[in-house]
């Protein structure tokens, strides 16, 4: 397995496709049952192999991630060549960018002397996807990347 397996939740919202990937190897609501009871290590193949062609599909579109700790944001921005960063790091103790006073702190307090910015560009490996599902793994959760816009036009100026 490349990636994780779906969720058993996943895995329920995603029934109709499951269904078309087992059709898609011939296999029937019936034999699918047999399988589950009879060879269950079969049956654990195929829920990775499909996760993983889900966790593929999903990793092709991936251009935005971000990742929020107490202190600190990770704003990344993956294009076919380079995984580009935008950190802001908060050196106050008392802020706490996860809730709602602290992230109006920051937007607030941008030019703050605790306020620190930097950049960073990073090659992509040979695997593109693993390099997206690593950050994922760490906690990062895929975006549209309105936040990395915003950080990325105050860099720029």
């Amino acid at each position: 397995m490349k990636y994780a397996r779906l969720t058993k939740e996943q895995l329920e919202e995603m029934h109709q496709e499951f269904i078309n990937f087992l059709a898609s190897q011939s296999i029937t609501a019936e034999e699918w049952e047999d399988i589950k009871i009879n060879k269950p290590d079969v049956a654990e193949q195929e829920l990775d192999v499909f996760s993983d062609l889900i966790w593929e599909g999903v990793l092709n579109k991936v251009e935005h991630l971000e990742h929020f700790s107490a202190h600190q944001i990770y704003l990344f921005h993956i294009t076919t060549a380079t995984i580009n960063l935008i950190a802001i790091k908060i050196e106050n103790e008392a802020i706490d960018v996860t809730t709602r006073d602290g992230y109006n702190w920051l937007r607030s307090n941008l030019m703050d002397d605790t306020v620190n910015i930097y950049t960073s560009t990073k090659a992509i490996s040979d695997d593109r996807n693993k390099d997206i599902f690593a950050l994922i793994k760490q906690g990062a959760i895929i975006t549209k990347g309105e936040l990395y816009q915003y950080f990325n036009n105050i860099v720029k100026n």
